[in-house]
């Protein structure tokens, strides 16, 4: 006869598996039923459907989402830009010779709207200059440094709190229908590698960014990978397409993004052969989140959204298409 400890845990077992019946039935639970979440599961049922002509060999199922916009947040700056900033901050507390620099006395002096002011090239050589010189590894240990203590102005959170819970839904039940998934973002590729597997389940190697130049040296008689102040990459706007071709090596049935900079990708993957799928995350929600697009010096949806309207490309209308936003609301 069971115990009653077995039966305890025998009902746990099956109340388990009845709830993960139940998700794999209502896919998408952080998605209202409409046009973009019957969309995406229509897509999906047909590339998967074994003997139908719209069938997808599952290593062919690759789906890339840009980052910024589309998997987290990007407002009011891009996060890698604010720990850029607080690196460049630190920076000059530790060297007062780089006080002297225009951009440096107005970061210190967390004048934002006066640095967005200033000239964008004198920025960047600040920026290249306090965010190099380092190893690898020590780069890394700082943004993982960051990344557990620096918080949203506007929503008090970490950074990597500001995921969106309705895509890393997607993530999950595209990785369980068989795709294989990939970021493809404008971001730095060091900055999203230490944190993206644990947020989005996606591994740093299946992560494809722009790149700092690197530099193999001997120090104390070890090898070491160090960060020079030049990009050898950026994967931005018709860079993204050449990072897929250069990082995977197919071309994408499914892609995502939110902004202009995602148009190539998007048209790239709407270019191949069989079942595509293109959609544009949409930031209607002011409330939740942001509400902007055509005239955003964040993320700005212009191009994108008139060419998707016009292709019958899914939009997904933030607003009106998720149920909440972040995991915390």
């Amino acid at each position: 006869m069971p115990t009653p400890g077995l039966l305890r845990r025998l009902a746990v077992a099956f109340a388990a598996c009845a709830l993960a019946a139940a998700a794999w039935a209502q896919p998408l639970p952080s998605w209202n039923e409409g046009p973009a979440k019957q969309a995406i599961v229509r897509f999906v049922t047909d590339v998967t459907a074994a003997g139908a002509p719209t069938f997808v060999p599952p290593e062919e199922r690759v789906a890339v989402f840009d980052n910024d916009g589309t998997l987290w947040a990007e407002q009011p700056m891009y996060f890698q830009l604010a720990f850029m900033l607080d690196m460049a901050r630190k920076a000059a507390e530790a060297n007062p010779k780089l006080r002297d620099d225009p951009v440096v006395k107005t970061l210190l002096a967390n004048d934002m709207k006066a640095l967005a002011a200033m000239d964008h090239k004198a920025i960047g050589k600040v920026l290249a200059a306090t965010n190099t010189g380092m190893s690898a590894a020590e780069y890394d240990r700082a943004i993982r440094a960051w990344l557990a203590t620096a918080k949203h102005p506007r929503f008090g959170r970490l950074y990597t709190e500001l995921t969106y819970v309705p895509m890393v839904e997607l993530l999950e039940y595209l990785r369980a229908n068989g795709f294989k998934t990939y970021i493809v973002s404008g971001g730095g590729i060091q900055f999203m590698r230490p944190w993206t597997e644990k947020a989005y389940g996606i591994p740093p190697e299946q992560v494809i960014g722009s790149v700092a130049e690197v530099k193999l040296e001997t120090v104390g008689g070890r090898p070491v990978l160090m960060r020079e102040p030049k990009v050898a990459f950026v994967d931005d706007g018709p860079g993204k397409p050449v990072g897929i071709y250069r990082g995977i090596g197919r071309q994408p049935i499914l892609a995502f993004g939110n902004s202009d900079g995602d148009l190539p990708m998007l048209q790239w993957t709407a270019a191949g052969s069989g079942p595509r799928f293109m959609g544009i995350v949409h930031h209607t929600d002011g409330a939740r989140e942001y509400a902007y697009n055509r005239n955003s010096k964040v993320g700005k949806l212009d191009k994108a959204l008139s060419e998707a309207v016009a292709r019958g490309w899914t939009v997904v209308d933030m607003k009106n298409d998720w149920k909440r936003v972040f995991a915390f609301q």
